[in-house]
């Protein structure tokens, strides 16, 4: 870049995307997902990409070639396009029709320019640290999850001679006044001292930076060192950082590397345990299997766990100690009690969330149940992972070495888009990352970075309308006892409106603040940053909606909104409610409730919703296909599925096509029911949330700021609900583009 061969408008476009959501009108071409569309028509606008969009269009069958490929990061483009653009420039095209395939491009762009050893991590070498330290100079082990650098020291300190001069103990409350002691005394006697878990202890990390400090290597033993463990935090001392040897050792990845490190650590006696060691053998695996597991869908972010859960080395030995003792004592294998204890218990005890309890109970039920003691017994759909009548641990291994280095989505229970989830994840959160460190620095292609920033929030003041009429909406739509919607619109006007005011003064400010007129505070300054990274300002983010949508298509997500509620104001109650639109549904779901209880005069906590899914379609924020509203309850519309999709012909739920990742619902009749037992059979209890996070807090309204209702939706006895919670089927009511 400091050679001017990378053009900054193509690096900006490349970290955070394009900033316009419509254009020219996408081709006839299912494949051709509306994200990659927006991208594409954003990449035109680029002097050396114009022309793509059209060409796109009129070529759809040769661009469809690249983006079915299994290595489209490899492949040519078609021409001219792979003529005209350099190894640089296609990485744009890339993230606009693959990003999945972003990081092998990347990679690959970095060995060509660097070589290979800027793309390879060096191999973990406790010596070469060693050999840099002094004892002024502490050594650091930065922890990530599932790692411990620990037992790595231990035998290190052996290897060394140094296992009977090595202190360690666990920082917390109260274990100031005994590091120090021990700090104290190794550097007198020339003793290792290792103190773990700093990041536990924070208001005694200034006395470590003090005593770090003090230390003079005149008076100190030559053979003293100090070796400190920390998770990543903004309270660690920085001048400890800086002038320590950092290292860090991530945990293996993938489920044969991790099954292969645990299977490794355990003692060879471990597989003879029990008075049934055949059985106790296969049950144990099972239970190792499932840990790997759980731990392996953390990777692919909402879809595996709502929460990233940091379970431990401790919960795996608890759950096979409680079942070790089990299967000794029982002459049959209590398989309920260890899932009630492994679920609930051990593992359970970190998951929070009630929709990961459900996730966590039902992927357990396929690795702790009486079928794993028959020889062959299938973990996953291909048999690739199955029960095996090893008798040792060698045997084990043997059969571990055999598995694929990388594990297929099935094992975990998800569809193979899982993967396309996984690695389109792993892509934006590295140029998101690359992003945050970008320094401030024009944007090319002639304008300024203020000029930018300018135009940018001129654009959006032109757009954004000004707040509601709240008296006009009060005159129009009364709060009354028959008609709980009007105070819900009211509600969204308020809500909104408070939104909005904040939106309009901050660009106002920003402008002014651009031409000098008034002060540049550090928070108009970071709004400036965002609306130039193409990202939502905090400052609105704090006051609006939840939302994973960049800028580009966050501003036309809220006119479309705003024009929603419009609507509304002006030509009455909707025939069908866009529930996407919506800042706060679970008012609307509530006046729904409210208004079918006064009507029959019935108590409104005995009430609860039956979905029915109606034929009807909507485009956007609009459904013209609903002409009048139900007798009972409302119609709703604008929800998508990930995980699975509708199949509106045999109306029951589905596997999702290769490669679309999200469908739209079809639109659903919310008919409230009184006494009603939900059906227990032939639904699936799909849990809807507003954004692909999933996760939420719990507001001071009592509802979750994510979590809105659980939709029943008719699945087939095949493929009953058990198969969609481990695919981790949920509905929502807008994507992150």
């Amino acid at each position: 870049m400091g050679t001017g061969s990378v053009d900054l408008n193509q690096w900006r476009f490349l970290l955070a995307g394009g900033q316009l959501a419509s254009g020219m009108a996408k081709p006839d071409a299912s494949w051709l997902g509306e994200s990659a569309w927006v991208e594409i028509i954003n990449l035109a606008t680029l002097p050396e990409y114009a022309g793509l969009d059209e060409h796109v269009a009129s070529n759809v069958a040769a661009w469809r070639r690249l983006y079915d490929s299994p290595t489209p990061h490899e492949d040519q483009l078609p021409e001219p396009w792979h003529s005209k653009l350099n190894s640089f420039e296609r990485l744009l095209v890339l993230r606009a029709l693959r990003p999945d395939k972003c990081i092998p491009a990347v990679q690959s762009f970095v060995e060509e320019k660097l070589g290979r050893r800027f793309i390879e991590p060096p191999a973990f070498d406790l010596n070469a640290a060693f050999q840099d330290s002094t004892v002024q100079m502490p050594l650091i082990f930065v922890l990530s999850t599932g790692s411990d650098p620990v037992k790595g020291l231990l035998s290190y300190a052996e290897t060394a001679g140094m296992s009977d001069k090595l202190d360690y103990i666990s920082l917390g409350q109260g274990q100031g006044p005994k590091a120090e002691k021990l700090i104290k005394t190794g550097k007198e006697q020339g003793r290792w001292i290792l103190l773990m878990n700093c990041h536990l202890f924070i208001s005694w990390l200034t006395t470590l930076e003090k005593e770090v400090e003090d230390i003079d290597p005149q008076k100190t033993d030559p053979h003293f060192r100090l070796w400190l463990t920390s998770m990543p935090s903004p309270k660690f001392p920085v001048s400890v950082l800086q002038n320590g040897v950092k290292m860090t050792n991530e945990p293996p990845k993938g489920l044969r590397a991790n099954m292969m490190a645990t299977v490794q650590a355990m003692s060879s006696e471990r597989f003879d345990a029990t008075n049934k060691p055949n059985i106790w053998r296969k049950v144990m695996f099972g239970l190792l299997l499932f840990n790997s597991v759980i731990l392996e869908r953390r990777k692919f972010g909402p879809l595996g766990w709502n929460i990233t859960y940091q379970f431990t080395e401790g919960d795996t030995d608890a759950t096979l100690r409680q079942a070790e003792l089990l299967v000794n004592d029982y002459e049959e294998v209590p398989y309920k009690v260890i899932a009630a204890l492994t679920s609930e218990v051990n593992y359970g005890g970190r998951v929070t969330d009630n929709w990961d309890r459900r996730t966590m109970a039902n992927v357990l039920t396929g690795f702790a149940n009486p079928g794993v003691l028959d020889g062959g017994y299938s973990f996953s759909p291909s048999g690739t992972y199955k029960s095996i009548d090893a008798e040792d641990q060698d045997g084990y291994m043997e059969y571990l070495t055999g598995l694929p280095v990388n594990a297929g989505p099935e094992v975990f229970g998800l569809h193979d888009n899982a993967d396309i989830t996984c690695a389109q994840n792993d892509t934006y959160a590295m140029f998101r990352t690359i992003l945050s460190l970008q320094p401030r620095a024009s944007s090319g292609g002639g304008k300024s970075r203020e000029e930018v920033l300018a135009d940018t929030a001129k654009d959006i003041l032109d757009k954004v309308p000004e707040p509601f009429n709240l008296e006009a909406v009060s005159d129009r739509y009364p709060t009354m006892y028959e008609e709980s919607m009007n105070t819900v619109v009211q509600q969204e006007c308020i809500r909104y409106n408070k939104m909005l005011r904040v939106v309009l003064k901050s660009l106002k400010d920003v402008i002014k603040a651009l031409k000098g007129e008034v002060v540049m505070t550090a928070e108009l300054e970071a709004m400036g940053t965002s609306l130039f990274n193409n990202e939502v300002p905090q400052m609105w983010s704090k006051v609006a909606y939840p939302s994973l949508k960049p800028l580009g298509t966050w501003v036309p997500d809220l006119l479309s909104r705003l024009n929603f509620i419009q609507r509304w104001i002006d030509h009455g109650k909707p025939q069908a409610f866009w529930i996407s639109g919506f800042y706060f549904p679970q008012a609307f779901i509530t006046g729904t409730l409210q208004n079918h209880a006064r009507k029959h005069e019935i108590a409104i906590d005995t009430v609860s919703f039956a979905y029915k899914m109606q034929m009807h379609t909507f485009e956007g924020d609009a459904c013209p296909s609903v002409s009048t509203p139900p007798e009972d309850g409302a119609y709703i519309y604008g929800l998508f599925i990930e995980g699975a999709r509708w199949d509106a012909d045999v109306q029951l739920l589905q596997e999702s096509e290769a490669k679309v990742l999200f469908t739209q619902l079809p639109v659903v009749h919310m008919l409230p029911e009184q006494h009603r037992k939900p059906p227990s059979e032939g639904v699936y209890a799909c849990p809807i949330y507003k954004t692909l996070a999933r996760f939420g807090t719990l507001s001071t309204t009592g509802h979750s700021t994510n979590f809105v209702m659980v939709l029943d939706i008719p699945c087939s006895l095949d493929q009953p609900q058990p198969h969609w919670v481990k695919r981790g089927v949920a509905g929502l009511l807008s994507l992150n583009f």
